[in-house]
């Protein structure tokens, strides 16, 4: 017999880590509300903040820009979205023909593991609005859209999901009545128990769910905050590589 050598595992490529972890960092800070809307992001600065060289912002903005996360501006730079409510309209269209379909494909044919990780997520939701952390709010209110959508098992609809989310954000960010999170924890357990019930409960609950987003919204000042401040929570305190100059 023929004996192989074990294969051996590429080296990992530190400036595409370098390059998710910007990525990342900018996707989070969008949907937590860190980035107010129409705010600009300068390479500079950032490669500053995060420790890493502009060649690697560049790329993350790249990425950004091309899920539609954030603007690249021909000779003015980077900048996040600033979505009008005529844009909320689209928006919401979108997600009611991916959210929809998804709650009525998944309405009485979860398992209970699967019941169990939404409700967890719900509850963490909550907890966190309980205790006036807003980032961690929004955060889970996302994270539990996009884990029934991954139940559904189409990435199609997964990495459309992750697009509309951010310009979601946005516009939460921007046109809330109250400023406050992005979706009402309990409208996550509501749905939940409509998602055991049956199909046309669970499409109907998530309709009037995301109805109830798109009533939110009304013209509002845009807030803003120091660059600084809004990547606060994500800054690593080290690094290998050094900011450009």
């Amino acid at each position: 017999m023929t004996s192989h050598a074990p294969a051996v595992k590429p080296a990992p490529d530190a400036d595409a880590t370098a390059t998710d972890r910007v990525y990342a960092a900018i996707y989070r800070a969008v949907l937590e509300h860190r980035l107010a809307p129409g705010e600009w992001l300068r390479e500079t600065e950032l490669a500053t903040e995060f420790d890493v060289s502009r060649t690697v912002v560049r790329q993350a903005l790249q990425r950004l820009a091309q899920d539609q996360v954030i603007e690249l501006r021909h000779n003015r730079g980077a900048r996040v979205p600033l979505p009008s409510l005529e844009d909320a309209a689209h928006v919401f269209e979108a997600r009611r023909i991916v959210e929809c379909e998804v709650a009525r494909r998944l309405g009485g044919g979860l398992s209970p593991s699967q019941l169990e990780a939404l409700s967890t997520i719900a509850q963490a939701e909550i907890a966190a609005d309980q205790r006036g952390d807003r980032a961690e709010a929004i955060r889970l209110s996302g994270e539990f859209h996009q884990a029934l959508t991954r139940m559904h098992g189409n990435p199609v609809f997964d990495r459309l999901l992750n697009g509309l989310l951010p310009t979601t954000s946005l516009l939460m960010a921007r046109f809330k009545v109250d400023g406050g999170q992005v979706c009402v924890a309990h409208r996550h357990v509501d749905l939940i128990s409509a998602l055991t019930q049956g199909s046309t409960q669970a499409a109907a609950e998530m309709r009037k769910h995301l109805a109830e987003l798109e009533r939110s919204l009304v013209n509002a000042p845009v807030r803003s905050r120091r660059l600084r401040d809004a990547f606060s929570a994500y800054r690593e305190p080290s690094s290998s590589e050094s900011p450009a100059t």
